[in-house]
C-alpha cells in the first residue's frame, strides 16, 4: 500500500515534464527578480555558470571548451 501511495505522490516538476534542475533554476531566477536593490544585481551577478568540457578521444582527453548554462553567452 506505501508504495501506490509514493507512485501517486509524484511530484509536480516530474509530472509537467521537467528535470528538477529546470525547475530549480526557474524558481531561482523568480526569486531574484524579486529581489530589492542591491541584492537584485548581487544576485544577478552570481546567476552566470561556466564550466569545461572535455571530449575523450583514443583513451585521453582532448583541449577543454569552456561552457556557460546562461543564455546570452
Amino acid at each position: 500500500m506505501a508504495s501506490a501511495a509514493s507512485s501517486a505522490a509524484a511530484p509536480f516538476w516530474r509530472a509537467a515534464g521537467m528535470t528538477y534542475i529546470t525547475y530549480s533554476n526557474i524558481c531561482a531566477s523568480l526569486v531574484r527578480s524579486c529581489l530589492k536593490e542591491p541584492h537584485k544585481t548581487d544576485a544577478l551577478s552570481r546567476e552566470k555558470v561556466h564550466f569545461s568540457v572535455s571530449k575523450w578521444a583514443g583513451g585521453k582527453p582532448e583541449k577543454p571548451t569552456i561552457r556557460s548554462d546562461s543564455p546570452d553567452a
